[in-house]
């Protein structure tokens, strides 16, 4: 039975994010959102939303130049020659991946990942580095914890907690017993967050799950 924690009343203000649990698309439980773009909440009936997923950063090379463009190998993708890069010169491409999420009619969740796309170039790979840090954030926040509960199947007992990110949405994850104890009686714990920037509005990101504070 989930052991309920009476949510202290209190007002949030946030940057506009859209937040939805990582680790192979935790279950997001219906609840009201405060993000300015799209929820991606059941209650909130049927939508569409894309969001920043990940980044990464990818050691190439300059192979053909095209006019003011050039390609990068090994892909022979198409860049604008912006830094006036020769033939055989070692660059490094900062790629990005976005999340269409859907939520349909009967409320149930589905991802779409895209491709990697190329969004520049870099002579160094310290630049390159610099902007993904910008771009993926490691942040510690408070919680709430809605609840934990125990399931049992074969004969073997699991244990779940469930917590509401600051944006509003749901999420269960589950814990070990240790876990499961120090959680069962407070109404609220840390974790730790990554923030994932649009690259062209960096107001807009999206947040993951990535673990518990302590």
């Amino acid at each position: 039975m989930l052991r309920n924690n009476e949510k202290a009343g209190r007002n949030r203000r946030m940057r506009t994010l859209v937040w939805l649990p990582a680790l192979l698309l935790l279950l997001v439980l219906g609840a009201c959102s405060n993000s300015s773009v799209t929820s991606t909440n059941a209650d909130d009936g049927p939508g569409e939303n894309t969001v920043p997923w990940d980044y990464r950063i990818q050691e190439g090379s300059v192979g053909d130049l095209i006019g003011s463009d050039m390609t990068v190998l090994p892909d022979n993708e198409l860049l604008p020659n912006d830094n006036n890069y020769a033939t055989g010169q070692e660059v490094w491409t900062l790629q990005s991946m976005s999340a269409t999420l859907r939520t349909d009619e009967q409320g149930r969740n589905d991802v779409q990942l895209s491709g990697w796309t190329t969004l520049k170039s870099y002579a160094d790979e310290a630049a390159a580095k610099a902007d993904l840090e910008n771009l993926k954030v490691s942040v510690t926040t408070e919680v709430d914890v809605v609840g934990v509960y125990k399931t049992e199947k074969g004969g073997e007992t699991r244990n779940f907690a469930v917590v509401e990110l600051p944006s509003g949405n749901r999420i269960k994850q589950p814990v070990d017993e240790s876990r499961y104890g120090k959680l069962k009686d407070v109404k609220t714990t840390e974790v730790v967050l990554e923030e994932v920037h649009d690259f062209a509005d960096y107001d807009l990101a999206y947040a993951k799950f990535r673990g518990w504070a302590k």
